[in-house]
């Protein structure tokens, strides 16, 4: 190796060097993001399944519903 190309051959090596710390920090932040939208949506689809919205419903609309289905199961 001649002494034009060491500097050039160290410069690389000190650029390879610290761009690895950047990307892995970068795809972790990815990993992150990902994952906080998956429990974020999960959450979402657990409040979802455990009403029955009927759009346009009013809460106390629901709630007379709900109620009437439950005295119908108790007399059953």
């Amino acid at each position: 190796m001649s002494a034009r190309r060491l500097p050039l051959v160290l410069a690389l090596l000190a650029l390879a060097t610290t761009t690895q710390g950047c990307l892995a920090v970068a795809a972790g932040g990815a990993v992150v993001g990902a994952a906080g939208a998956v429990v974020g949506t999960t959450g979402k689809v657990v409040v979802g399944a455990g009403k029955a919205v009927i759009p346009g419903e009013s809460k106390s609309d629901r709630e007379k519903r709900e109620f009437k289905a439950w005295k119908k199961a108790q007399r059953d």
